[in-house]
């Protein structure tokens, strides 16, 4: 056996938590309004896994106010600290 330790993929950051803080640091400011597929590069997720992640986040996270905004050819989501 070797003596160094191997990172655990337990101390990487969930999905979500990317997802949150991401958020966090762009709406620091104020709010932010974006389109999943505008941001999935950045955070190294799918459109598709935003979607899914941001409506558990418009009910869990307690420092961001999440509002499914609107919805033309994808869905807008509304972002600001809360």
């Amino acid at each position: 056996m070797s003596a160094t330790a191997t990172p655990s993929t337990d101390d990487a950051p969930s999905k979500e938590q990317r997802l949150k803080a991401f958020l966090a640091e762009k709406a620091q400011d104020g709010e932010m309004y974006f389109k999943s597929k505008f941001i999935a590069d950045e955070v190294g997720l799918s459109p598709k896994e935003i979607g899914a992640l941001m409506v558990k986040l418009k009910d869990s996270a307690t420092d961001l106010e999440v509002e499914k905004w609107s919805y033309t050819s994808a869905t807008t989501w509304r972002v600001e600290p809360a």
